[in-house]
């Protein structure tokens, strides 16, 4: 499927500014960083927590332990992705056992995801709590999945797809709406 960029929703400097707000929202709501923990989800769920705890660190003049968390096994859709489904490294280095998790995300979409995630987490131990920090909600959820933080929420249609785009993989910070083209 060939896609064409519709909008820039979001340039490296409204990612910088989302994600330190979110990280003011986060110490506040929490009353501070005690127990606290940032946990991506594998891609660019995992540059996004590694930003969001520094952002925490330097509000608190602390460091917030971060992990990345692959949850290729336990998506509900494995079987459809391939016969051979590309499994990497989960990279929780810490105790999550009575640790507030701040679980995040590029895109909330369906739930699905964030789903999957916390069936990993629990399967790593017993956090206190789950809040969710996403970079963009764009609605049409599919399970009651809500998101604690929020960056940008951006009201798509289905057909519709919204690619964040990080510089520690893609090269460049943005997020853009694409459409599918028709080839021709």
């Amino acid at each position: 499927m060939n896609l064409r960029d519709k909008n820039v929703i979001m340039d490296q400097v409204g990612m910088k500014r989302a994600l330190t707000r979110i990280a003011h929202e986060v110490v506040e709501k929490n009353k501070g960083v005690e127990d606290l923990v940032v946990v991506g989800i594998r891609r660019r769920g995992g540059p996004l927590a590694q930003r969001l705890a520094e952002r925490i660190g330097e509000i608190e003049s602390v460091k917030v332990p971060v992990g990345i968390l692959d949850i290729t096994l336990y998506r509900d859709d494995l079987t459809t992705l391939s016969t051979q489904p590309m499994v990497h490294r989960t990279e929780v280095d810490f105790d999550i056992n009575g640790k507030v998790i701040i679980l995040v995300d590029d895109v909330l979409y369906t739930g699905r995801t964030v789903r999957a995630a916390m069936d990993a987490l629990i399967d790593l131990g017993r956090p206190r709590r789950i809040q969710l920090a996403v970079l963009v909600d764009r609605g049409h959820r599919e399970l009651p999945i809500k998101a604690d933080y929020i960056g940008k929420n951006v009201p798509t249609s289905a057909q519709e797809i919204v690619s964040v785009l990080v510089a520690e993989i893609d090269g460049t910070d943005k997020v853009v709406i694409q459409e599918p083209v028709a080839e021709t």
